[in-house]
This record gives structure tokens, sequence and C-alpha cells, in this order.
């Protein structure tokens, strides 16, 4: 029997999952990385109408993925300033396959946008489906996992002098079809002190 605090943990991943499953809510969410914005900056950058940025920041301030860093008084209205929260953790991804392709297929979109308006120099591109001891699969999940938070971390705002526009993607995750039929589960090193 499932837990009503399980089951409702569930429903919230499963939603956020959808609301994340859109090009522009991901762009969005890149862009608040290293700066909070109101609706009319968020439209400007991204070329958006002004009510079409408002909707995608409602949607996923809604479910989560943003916070309200401030609110300024502009002619009579109020403009809040909105920030994507990457350092909390990140929703586990547990919703149903159809769920998880179309926030891949999102993804996908996103990252073709990227890599049309992607400089020449460094950059790491990889591919793979193998079999690899657990112990090997948890540690580049660890790896990953790091690399990821250290990005998200030490995102500045757009233009600033001695930084670099980059892009990273990853997907990473355990096949079915093992030899006990059981996907092995990864707990984060840091979880496991």
């Amino acid at each position: 029997m499932v837990d009503e605090t399980e089951a409702e943990s569930d429903g919230q991943a499963v939603a956020r999952l959808r609301a994340t499953a859109h090009p522009v809510r991901l762009r969005i969410m890149s862009l608040l990385t290293a700066q909070a914005m109101s609706a009319a900056e968020v439209a400007r950058e991204l070329e958006l109408t002004h009510a079409n940025a408002s909707y995608h920041l409602r949607v996923l301030h809604d479910i989560g993925e943003l916070v309200v860093e401030s609110e300024e008084k502009i002619r009579g209205g109020t403009a809040k300033r909105y920030r994507y929260d990457a350092s909390r953790e990140l929703a586990d991804r547990t919703s149903g396959i159809d769920d998880r392709v179309a926030y891949a297929r999102a993804n996908a979109v996103e990252v073709e946008r990227r890599l049309r308006d992607a400089a020449k120099g460094a950059a790491s591109s990889s591919d793979l489906e193998a079999w690899v001891p657990v112990e090997v699969w948890h540690r580049a999940l660890d790896l990953l996992h790091e690399a990821s938070h250290l990005l998200h971390a030490e995102a500045r705002p757009a233009g600033t002098p001695d930084t670099v526009h980059v892009s990273a993607t990853t997907n990473a995750f355990t096949m079915t079809g093992g030899l006990d039929g059981e996907a092995v589960r990864w707990i984060p090193a840091r979880e496991q002190r």
C-alpha cells in the first residue's frame, strides 16, 4: 500500500516533470539560474510576448521550480523577480515513461537550439549504453551530480566579464534487463554519510 505522503510526493514529481517538459520553460530556468528577472525582462531576453513569459513563469512558480526573489512597484502594479533555485535537491523523476519521454523531447529541442548557437571550442559529447560494475556506475553518477551542482552554483548573469556562455545537459539512467530484472538504486555520495 502506498503511503499518502509518498503518493502526494509522486504526484508533485509528475506535475513538476510535465511542467518542465517544455523548451521555453527549460530556457527560462537556465536564464534564471544566475539572476532574478521579471516577466518583462524574460520576455525581452527570450523574445517572447510579455503575456507568454508571464504564463510560463507562473507555471514554473506554481510547481516550485522558481522562487520570487523580490517584488517592486511599477506603474501601479507589482513586478515579481523570479529566480531558479538549482541548489535544492532535484525532483525524483519517478513518473511514467510517457512523462519522461515528453521531458526528454523538450530537452532535445532545447539542446538542438543550443547546438545551432554553439561556438567552436572546448566541448564534450558522449553516448553510451553498456554494462559496468555497480560501484563504477555509482561513482559516475556522483561525478555527474557534482558537475551539475558546480555549474549551477557558479552561474553568473549573461555577459559577466571573464565568463563563458556554456550548455551542459546530462541524462544517465539504469536500463532494464539486468540479470535479476531489477534496477540498482543510486544514493548520492553526500547522502551516504
